[in-house]
């Protein structure tokens, strides 16, 4: 994709990106430097980018496996309100509001196997009946048979256990 820089002289100190026919222009401040707006840029670029791809990714089908890892899992007996996914978790695989039922996982797990996904979903599940990362609740988690090897993929690809969720 092409990046068009318009600088303006009234523009102080922002610098924002925009996606206009098939380019994306990017509007800074007059007095910044290429170098100085580098950085900015491949920031904003990416962002897009990853914006993107996730208007790609399907609620639906996130919700439908869902249902059917709550019923492998959980014998079909929890609810939730919402599960989607999200562009803003760049630190944490997933997130639950137990108390509101809501359930938002990263895009950036798209990418991932579906074993690691899966083990995503059961975890931010299991948050529904336990809030927290208590024996309990590792008991829930570890019913799935590939809990181990999802946590070292995710480990691997820079998600640690202390991100957990």
């Amino acid at each position: 994709m092409d990046i068009q820089i318009i600088r303006s002289r009234r523009r102080r100190k922002t610098i924002q990106a925009r996606k206009r026919n098939h380019c994306i222009e990017i509007l800074a401040p007059a007095h910044m430097t290429d170098a100085q707006l580098q950085p900015h840029i491949d920031s904003l670029v990416k962002r897009i980018e990853r914006h993107k791809k996730a208007s790609t990714l399907s609620h639906d089908d996130l919700h439908k496996r869902a249902q059917y890892l709550n019923r492998q899992y959980f014998n079909g007996s929890l609810q939730w309100q919402s599960i989607q996914w999200v562009t803003t978790q760049n630190r944490s695989y997933g997130s639950c509001t137990s108390t509101r039922g809501t359930i938002r996982i990263s895009d950036q797990l798209a990418d991932m196997p579906t074993f690691v996904q899966d083990y995503v979903i059961i975890h931010e599940l299991a948050h529904l009946l336990e809030p927290n990362h208590g024996p309990r609740f590792k008991a829930l988690v570890s019913q799935y048979n590939l809990a181990e090897r999802a946590r070292g993929f995710l480990m691997g690809a820079g998600f640690g256990p202390e991100e957990e969720e």
